[in-house]
């Protein structure tokens, strides 16, 4: 496990959470030394590069708003129904799966934390020069960590937000920048993130000190799925090359058991090539405190309520049972699928306290084991150690195959057959798109992917439709592509154009 996780920022925990339309606060420090001096050294530097990676642990909780990434996605999409309390519990989450948000319910607080990013990720590159003992080494590694960092930012906005306001410096008075068109956020951050590959500084892996910090085989993951999601042909060649690369490194393989990766000793193996790191260990995370280091709140939101059987390891678990698997989730998995039982836990005729569209049915993959906070003091319910795996090997594998398939078939089913033998199903003889995006499907559950597959490959108007059960009444069209962005945020800058949803 790393140790650059646990590396708290006490000089810098008074920058700003505000959007990038509010002013952010000074930094300041404890000696009073001015900023030029304090960011003289190597060390202070490090420091606010672990500033920029902090808001990678903030979606889950913070803000007073939970956003874990998976949740986000996977409620707009076909595998989960929504689940909590009622209709009321998390409102947004219940508004978005039925693709009826509003600007005061839509994901405000993931605005806020990927913007506190990037701002952070500005700031090292501004502090960098200034530092008089760094090596030309230290500083390009630096430099490329921030900068990838800000493309992974600019992505998740992007994604769900589309037309964004855009800055690579950060701002003054009166602190708004201009809002661009999805196309054009894409056109520049694609460009930054090719100018950081081509910088190739960045390492294919970190060692076990180091495991969380972004890197080559990162970039190129990041790359690939924003080139797919923009159906950018142009860059379709180069996106399948650095999924190759990737493949022929050697350095990443798929686990022999699917079941392993979710395992705490199957984090940072040779399948994960990037996750958000969570420890149990030493945590100071609380619910004063969400954006201390510490664990994460994942696994209480998506496991059952009160429910208390220990021959499960989970007796006495305080689950709040959001984002049940659908029945037909289970069942599209053929039953010598080893993805299925890792994948849905499976506690239909158990007894325990139901909640709302509750199916019985759960997803292993991160569901709240004792195991996964035994070390936790305080508010253990918020303090599990399961990392977010982001990027895996059999994404790599699964990418390539959908990006060569016109020009290489054979290669692609080989890929695919790749997946399938891991999951001990059948291999497939030839491979069509469809059947790559059901692979995705199978493969991905859980993991916030389906509902971007399914909007990228035109899908999504089919298959997000009202369901039998009345749960969802609406169906997704193409206007539903970018969520509304948050009141406050329009607010604080009259010249924001809200989303047509």
């Amino acid at each position: 496990m790393a140790n650059y996780k646990y590396i708290a920022l006490s000089c810098l925990s008074a920058m700003a959470l505000a959007s990038c339309q509010d002013e952010f606060l000074d930094v300041t420090n404890n000696t009073g030394e001015p900023l030029e001096d304090y960011y003289s050294t190597a060390a202070h530097i490090d420091e606010s590069l672990t500033a920029a990676y902090d808001p990678l642990h903030w979606p889950d909780w913070g803000l007073d708003q939970y956003n874990a990434l998976n949740i986000d996605a996977e409620i707009m999409g076909d595998n989960f129904w929504v689940g909590g309390a009622n209709k009321a519990d998390m409102q947004n989450w219940h508004l978005l799966a039925n693709y009826e948000a509003d600007a005061n319910n839509t994901l405000q607080s993931l605005w806020t934390v990927d913007y506190s990013g990037i701002k952070r990720c500005n700031d090292v590159l501004k502090y960098l020069g200034w530092a008089t003992d760094m090596s030309d080494a230290q500083k390009a590694s630096t430099e490329m960590q921030a900068r990838a960092l800000r493309v992974y930012y600019y992505n998740m906005l992007w994604h769900y937000f589309g037309n964004i306001p855009f800055y690579l410096e950060n701002l003054s008075s009166p602190y708004t920048a201009p809002q661009i068109s999805a196309d054009e956020v894409y056109s520049r951050v694609i460009a930054e993130l090719e100018s950081v590959i081509n910088s190739n500084v960045l390492p294919m892996h970190w060692d076990d000190k180091n495991c969380g910090r972004v890197s080559q085989a990162m970039a190129y993951m990041l790359y690939a799925e924003m080139v797919m999601y923009q159906n950018d042909e142009s860059r379709s060649a180069k996106a399948l090359e650095y999924m190759e690369k990737i493949i022929a490194d050697g350095g990443y393989a798929l686990l022999a058991d699917y079941a392993d990766i979710w395992k705490e000793s199957g984090e940072w193996s040779s399948e994960s090539i990037w996750e958000i790191n969570y420890d149990d260990n030493n945590n100071e995370r609380s619910w004063n405190s969400p954006l201390a280091i510490g664990g994460t709140v994942m696994p209480t939101l998506i496991s059952p309520n009160s429910f208390n059987h220990e021959e499960y390891g989970l007796s006495s678990r305080d689950g709040w049972g959001f984002m049940p698997v659908r029945v037909e989730t289970y069942n599209m998995y053929d039953e010598k699928d080893a993805r299925r039982e890792a994948t849905c836990w499976d506690v239909r005729g158990v007894d325990y306290t139901e909640r709302y569209q509750d199916t019985h049915i759960w997803l292993a993959k991160y569901v709240a084991q004792n195991a996964n906070n035994a070390d936790a003091v305080g508010d253990i319910n918020l303090n599990y150690n399961n990392n977010y795996r982001v990027y895996r090997y059999a994404e790599a594998l699964l990418n390539a195959a959908e990006l060569c398939l016109s020009t290489n078939a054979a290669k692609a089913v080989d890929y695919v057959n790749q997946v399938r033998s891991r999951a001990g199903v059948e291999p497939l003889a030839n491979v069509t798109k469809e059947d790559i995006i059901q692979e995705r499907r199978l493969e991905f559950v859980g993991e916030g992917k389906r509902y971007f597959d399914l909007v990228r490959t035109g899908m999504a108007a089919t298959v997000l439709v009202p369901d039998e059960y009345g749960y969802r009444t609406n169906a997704w069209t193409p206007a539903k592509k970018y969520i509304p962005i948050a009141q406050a945020e329009l607010d604080s800058d009259p010249n924001l154009v809200q989303n047509n949803y």
